[in-house]
């Protein structure tokens, strides 16, 4: 009904940087949030940063300074720009989302949806 696709992982040498996206589609009526999570082997997931559609957004303490999330409403698109990476960045990271979805032209449900992932390595 909604999907999420992620894109822009890889491999980085740390001190470099990755720009991640993450867009979503389908059935929307409208989208009250997105963020990025991360989840290292052996780790749980971890929320990275998050974004309102108001634009409010919050950090992880361990990326502030380093990453920024942003978003596009009209393309439903959020962007995490991760700088001055660290090989303790390393993990998948996944897109998630809480929207409003619709059925016929109106409100059908509330849905929290995750992307499938994309790995982040970061080593030399």
């Amino acid at each position: 009904q909604v999907q999420l696709v992620e894109s822009g992982g890889g491999l980085v040498q740390p001190g470099g940087s990755l720009r991640l996206s993450c867009a979503a589609s389908g059935s929307i009526l409208s989208i009250n949030a997105m963020g990025w999570y991360r989840q290292a082997p052996g780790k749980e997931r971890e929320l990275v940063a998050g974004i309102t559609s108001g634009g409010s957004a919050n950090y992880a303490d361990s990326v502030k300074g380093r990453f920024t999330i942003s978003s596009d409403n009209a393309k439903n698109t959020v962007y995490l720009q991760m700088n001055s990476l660290k090989p303790e960045d390393t993990a998948v990271y996944y897109c998630n989302a809480n929207v409003a979805s619709v059925y016929e032209g109106v409100l059908d449900r509330y849905l929290e949806v995750w992307g499938q992932g994309t790995l982040v390595t970061v080593s030399s």
